[in-house]
């Protein structure tokens, strides 16, 4: 059985010892006791009561996990600051009407690092993206966990990198909001993965308000990819091409690119991207709903067998792997489909990865399924040769893209921050991705 204890004095957070004093950051003596009071599932949940000479009088829940496993994986948005009465095993809230913090939150009691465990499985990096510069730049818990390379090993630029920030005006490029990931990682020896080059979204008003023909079309969307391939160059792992180019019923999606020039705008943005890059920095094609068996993920598979038939260089498919609580694709049916776009000789990569909450806030069951489904599907790649690392997209749900997107959704990340800034919670779904990452087998249904 694994322990974890921590209790909250304003924005600080020291461990506890059961039964034991300790001294807080704030220079704050408690003494901690704490006795089992009930079980939830394989949580047995402690009330733990401080005592002492504290700001106010406070009564905390926490958890521990005993595990029952055999040996055998867009938009930052600001979240809702709420005061709670724990971070540590299960959370109290006192701040429950918010209606976005579950009342009684199961957090994680495994603290190896990520990276550090997914690299040692022989992938290549267990990553995160992260929409900076931004108001994360000043979230000291925040970055200094992103700059720890034993936690992640490779970021994204979830924003600055997109045809709006780079090509403001036309011919007119600006590196600056990508550079600043790129130096965060590079001076923690973290990959980078460059997102994104052609997409049909946060395209500049020059782009969008006119209409061009096809040749000129073709020449401005050349023009920007051989302009930030070429910048960057191998300060890159990898570059995603072209961003969503199918509808789900694996129809071509019309938007710009395609409705100008055709399902020849992909080959196209390949072979600028490939004349660009250098050989070491890998190619992909990127996209949602392609990580299971289905006519979307068969259509990206054609395209791919399309590209390398002309003989035109493209590296990986990036399964962005956006799931829903209780909805996420087994894993048995990730590691299918990933097989299937193995077969034809490229690499994958699971790009963006979260599990969202359908509703708000979980329950105690909804948290405990995002466990399982995490472990899913980080244990595919895992289990996978070809898979070469897992993103998450985002990792704290204070800088979630969801809330904005999808209206009364959200918790999907494996971190959230309940006292504001700078006090990061692991959940309880770090524990499903430390058990993909060591081998663990844990009931997925």
């Amino acid at each position: 059985m694994r322990l974890t204890f921590t209790v909250a004095v304003g924005l600080l957070a020291a461990p506890l010892a059961l039964a034991a004093p300790v001294t807080s950051p704030a220079a704050v003596t408690v003494t901690v006791t704490a006795q089992p009071t009930t079980v939830i599932s394989e949580k047995v949940v402690y009330t733990v009561t401080v005592t002492g000479s504290c700001l106010a009088p406070t009564t905390h829940t926490t958890s521990a996990t005993s595990v029952s496993s055999t040996t055998g994986s867009h938009s930052s948005v600001s979240g809702t600051t709420t005061s709670h009465t724990s971070v540590g095993g299960t959370t109290t809230s006192s701040a429950a009407s918010t209606g976005t913090y579950p009342s009684t939150t199961l957090t994680a009691s495994d603290t190896q690092a990520l990276n550090d465990l997914a690299k040692a499985t022989g992938k290549l990096y267990l990553g995160t993206a992260a929409d900076i510069p931004g108001p994360e730049l000043s979230d000291v818990g925040y970055m200094t966990l992103l700059n720890n390379s034993h936690m992640f090993g490779q970021l994204t630029p979830a924003n600055y990198m997109k045809y709006e920030y780079t090509e403001p005006e036309r011919g007119v490029f600006n590196y600056t909001g990508g550079d600043v990931i790129l130096d965060v990682a590079e001076a923690n020896g973290q990959l980078v993965r460059c997102h994104n080059l052609v997409w049909y979204n946060q395209l500049p008003y020059w782009l969008t308000s006119q209409t061009w023909d096809n040749a000129t079309l073709i020449s401005i969307m050349t023009n920007h990819i051989t302009n930030l391939v070429s910048h960057w160059g191998t300060r890159c792992y990898c570059w995603d091409v072209v961003n969503e180019a199918f509808n789900d019923n694996g129809t071509y999606r019309a938007d710009i690119w395609y409705n100008t020039i055709g399902p020849a705008y992909l080959p196209i943005a390949f072979a600028a991207a490939a004349a660009a890059a250098p050989p070491s920095v890998k190619l992909y094609y990127n996209d949602y709903n392609i990580e299971y068996p289905g006519v979307k993920s068969t259509a990206a598979q054609e395209l791919i067998a399309s590209i390398k038939s002309q003989g035109i260089r493209i590296d990986g498919a990036g399964l962005q792997s956006h799931f829903i609580i209780g909805e996420t694709p087994s894993q048995s049916s990730q590691m299918a489909n990933m097989a299937a776009f193995a077969a034809l000789g490229v690499e994958v990569a699971q790009t963006e990865l979260d599990v969202r909450s359908p509703t708000l806030p979980p329950t105690v069951a909804q948290q405990q399924q995002q466990e399982v489904d995490f472990y899913s599907s980080v244990s595919a790649c895992v289990k996978t040769e070809a898979c070469v690392g897992t993103t998450l997209w985002d990792f704290d749900d204070t800088y979630s893209w969801i809330p904005s997107t999808f209206a009364g959704q959200g918790w999907g990340d494996p971190w959230f921050e309940p006292a504001g800034t700078d006090t990061l919670v692991k959940k309880i779904a770090y524990d499903g991705i430390v058990d993909a990452l060591t081998g663990q087998t844990v009931a997925t249904s």
